[in-house]
């Protein structure tokens, strides 16, 4: 199996953190030395361990933008 290669280009926000440290964050990460992508997913402490996430382009990040505003104002 290739070697997930990601970089953390831009910390945007800590969402929430559990009990055992881990936090849901929302970050630039550039994958594979893509361009970087907004992402959200839980990560260890020192950031050698992710969990499950969602990666957005920016296109779909306004849509959801869009829908949570909406969801927000009704």
């Amino acid at each position: 199996m290739a070697e997930l290669k990601f970089e953390i280009t831009e910390h945007i926000a800590t969402l929430s953190t559990n009990a055992k440290g881990w936090t849901t964050e929302l970050n630039l990460i550039s994958w594979n030395d893509r361009d970087p992508k907004l992402d959200i997913r839980s990560w260890d402490p020192e950031h050698g361990k992710m969990g499950k996430g969602i990666t957005l382009t920016p296109d779909e990040a306004k849509e959801l933008l869009s829908g949570l505003q909406k969801l927000m104002i009704d």
